[in-house]
């Protein structure tokens, strides 16, 4: 402590913490990141991998991608992750996936267990993308995931914000085998996500929907002023979003215009907790006109059943680059390129960049973070 105080006193700790030189005129809506697509999946163990090549050999080809740990990520620049999340309020809902048991009756050897003892049996939100097929994550559970993020960012305090996605999952699984019926996203189960957040990050910590409407009457209104944060003041914090357009009305319940809410809607364009939106299939022409409104845009460059790693086709990569959107997510970022070579990245292995439908001409992508190597 004495030692810190020195330092403090001296001004030698400003030195821990790097310096950029993006003014305080660049907003986060002026800029744009690589995402990744499920970055939390790991794809099959062996024996798993085998009964599904047995059983379902089309879902297997189309759902056995894999990501490296968030934090390899973040290292490799990516600055949005996606997180699908399961409730689990009780605790040991999916405790006891039927795949696992569908491997004992076919005789294979048991797979490595799917996350730490007795994960699966607290309370809380899981991290998954099929219920009882396919559950495997690179960090579990979601306070987990979280907490890995804000370690990542406290080892990097100089960092542009970082966007994470959060996919709200509910649907019962249609399949021959027996599965747990999710529970539903109510707004009390978004009260108690808000929660779990709420216990990794602190306010300090998140750019939230209160922040950025500041004294205007909705959230439309704020952006469409130029409301989101600099660059500046986002330093070293995160920015959650929210997946699913038919989740709006639900989390905004009993909080108009995201009021106390911490996660940005997918919202509806025009509508009062407008602020982010998503448009994954959009061309770069509906997207530049949605990013000029002042929204924050997230769009897809590529989809697993469209092949664009498989075929190495980077013509809507190109496209989509060029455009305004702020989040361009894929299944191939640069550190993680496809067999045949197809990846996602920005010229000068920046991690992330001058938007070029909104900043300004004086806009540096190295004065906004270094060069990732």
């Amino acid at each position: 402590m004495f030692t810190r105080q020195i330092l403090l006193a001296s001004g030698l700790l400003a030195l821990a913490v790097p310096a950029f030189a993006a003014d305080d005129s660049l907003r986060i809506n002026q800029i744009q990141v690589i995402g990744t697509h499920n970055s939390y999946h790991v794809g099959f163990a062996p024996s798993a991998t085998r009964l599904m090549q047995a059983e379902a050999p089309q879902v297997l080809a189309a759902i056995d991608y894999r990501h490296p740990p968030l934090t390899r990520q973040l290292d490799d620049g990516v600055r949005q992750i996606e997180l699908d999340v399961f409730a689990d309020t009780k605790g040991g809902l999916y405790a006891n996936p039927s795949i696992s048991h569908m491997i004992d009756i076919a005789g294979l050897p048991d797979d490595p267990p799917i996350a730490p003892p007795g994960t699966f049996d607290k309370p809380g939100f899981k991290v998954m993308h099929i219920q009882d097929i396919d559950q495997r994550s690179n960090c579990q559970p979601f306070i987990a995931c979280l907490a890995e993020v804000r370690a990542w960012s406290k080892a990097h305090p100089g960092h542009a914000p970082l966007f994470i996605l959060v996919e709200t999952k509910q649907e019962e699984l249609h399949a021959k085998i027996p599965s747990v019926k999710p529970e539903p996203f109510t707004p009390a189960v978004f009260d108690a996500l808000d929660k779990e957040i709420a216990s990794v990050f602190s306010p300090d910590e998140i750019v939230t929907p209160d922040q950025v409407r500041g004294t205007h009457a909705s959230l439309d209104e704020a952006v469409r002023a130029g409301g989101w944060p600099t660059v500046a003041k986002a330093r070293g914090k995160v920015v959650f979003l929210l997946d699913q357009r038919k989740m709006e009305s639900v989390y905004l319940d009993g909080h108009p215009s995201l009021k106390g809410r911490l996660i940005f809607t997918n919202a509806t364009p025009g509508a009062p907790d407008a602020a982010f939106t998503e448009c994954n299939e959009c061309g770069a022409e509906e997207i530049d006109g949605l990013v000029r409104r002042g929204y924050l845009v997230r769009t897809r460059s590529d989809d697993p059943a469209q092949g664009q790693g498989l075929h190495n086709d980077g013509t809507r990569r190109d496209a989509i680059i060029g455009s305004g959107a702020q989040m361009i997510s894929t299944d191939y970022p640069a550190g993680e390129p496809s067999e045949h070579g197809y990846a996602v990245g920005f010229p000068g292995g920046v991690a992330v960049r001058c938007n070029p439908v909104l900043a300004s001409k004086h806009c540096k992508d190295s004065a906004i973070e270094s060069t990732v190597h």
